[in-house]
């Protein structure tokens, strides 16, 4: 294996890591300061959807739904992306790798909703590793695509 892509999926496995770690740290959060990050994040979207669309019934409840929601979704989804990356520079390819990433982005999900039984005020729901697994999924084939267009925009 040369330096370069050895060095390569060192790096890409440690920011699998890191990002998994982020993942691990907001789930560690007591439910008051979830409930504090999400609520900030609401406001900001609250006050966009205002200006933009200000006919809009929307409510606070709604919103901070979709947010907590889009949150769990948006992070396995780059996680699926990462890990697939990582695997890729690790040599495995093909459909293997995309269901490697998968089985881990699952994983993972599956181990922080245990990890949040544990977390005062929180609680681990099937229904958000359902949304993480889609998440995941929908990473990997925006993945896949884009490498496909990558090499089809190279051969012409």
């Amino acid at each position: 294996m040369q330096k370069r892509s050895f060095y390569g999926m060192i790096v890409s496995w440690g920011i699998v890591l890191g990002w998994m770690a982020v993942i691990f740290y907001l789930s560690a959060q007591h439910a008051e300061q979830s409930a504090d990050l999400s609520g900030g994040i609401t406001e900001f979207v609250n006050e966009v959807v205002e200006k933009v669309v200000p006919q809009t019934d929307l409510h606070i409840e709604q919103i901070s739904y979709f947010v907590r929601k889009n949150a769990h979704f948006f992070a396995y989804m780059l996680l699926a992306i990462l890990t697939l990356n990582a695997l890729r520079r690790s040599g495995v390819r093909g459909r293997k790798s995309g269901a490697l990433a998968f089985v881990i982005s699952v994983l993972y999900a599956i181990s922080d909703e245990v990890h949040q039984l544990f977390v005062p005020g929180r609680s681990g729901q099937v229904s958000d590793v359902l949304l993480d697994s889609v998440g995941a999924l929908t990473g990997i084939g925006l993945y896949m695509f884009l490498s496909r267009w990558k090499k089809r925009k190279k051969k012409t």
